[in-house]
């Protein structure tokens, strides 16, 4: 209950005075369903057939740090069920290579040198590098809802949150004009800790079948790395790429 203050001159002059038309509030638009919302991103990108169809990709390109001024060459490999690497070189820095075979993850990179990951950092390993990720598998996000409309990336933006089967909770944005994902937050566990990590996608590109994001920004830990391909082919990558280097298979026991 709300108690209302009203002034002597107004109970006076309250008889007089015309009485304003009543006004009629609209209701915010319902959000739509967040399964709804991926599906138009699916079919945005070329649709679930399409997506299935392949059952590998390798992308080139370029990984850079914009504030330090500094870019370096850098190769992306995917297979499904669930095999990703990432090879990169940054100037002065020196080569990054981190990877998940279906078994094994791990990572080599001139600060850590070859790590193995364990527990909860591999189980977010084989999550992460589920090669049909963009379908949002229910089976791996069991809970969905959209949250609000928002902006994102200077883009108006459905933000939905995905629950995944490991316990962790993912933000996706979708843009409303597209349909097309334009970004995500999550949080990973990494040797450096809990890590918070903002993903930005962008110049989406028609490839073959599919529509591909080319450019894909990280932001973390007050820095920010993009990835821009240049080119993507899908089915023509060797099994052999995804075994793990010397360095990691001496750590395996």
């Amino acid at each position: 209950m709300f108690l209302k203050v009203v002034t002597l001159a107004a109970l006076l002059f309250a008889p007089f005075q015309a009485q304003a038309p009543a006004t009629k509030t609209e209701a915010p638009a319902k959000l739509p369903e967040a399964r709804d919302i991926i599906e138009r991103h699916i079919k945005a990108v070329g649709g679930r057939e399409a997506i299935l169809s392949h059952k590998s990709m390798h992308g080139v390109g370029t990984i850079s740090i914009p504030s330090a001024g500094i870019s370096g060459p850098v190769e992306v490999f995917g297979a499904a069920p669930n095999r990703i690497i990432v090879k990169s070189t940054i100037p002065g820095m020196g080569d990054f290579f981190e990877g998940y075979d279906g078994n094994h993850g791990w990572s080599v990179n001139p600060m850590t040198g070859p790590q193995l990951k364990a527990d909860r950092e591999l189980e977010q390993a084989k999550l992460d590098a589920d090669f049909y990720a963009e379908l949002r598998d229910p089976k791996v996000y069991p809970e969905l809802k959209t949250l609000e409309k928002t902006t994102f990336d200077g883009r108006e933006c459905y933000k939905v949150s995905l629950k995944r089967i490991d316990g962790v909770e993912d933000i996706d944005f979708y843009d409303v004009a597209t349909g097309l994902r334009a970004g995500g937050m999550n949080t990973r566990i990494t040797p450096m800790g809990s890590i918070a990590i903002t993903s930005i996608s962008s110049n989406y590109q028609k490839v073959g079948k599919l529509t591909q994001a080319m450019e894909m920004t990280q932001q973390m830990m007050g820095q920010e790395q993009k990835i821009t391909l240049t080119s993507v082919e899908y089915d023509k990558v060797d099994p052999s790429v995804f075994e793990p280097p010397a360095a990691i298979k001496a750590l395996i026991k």
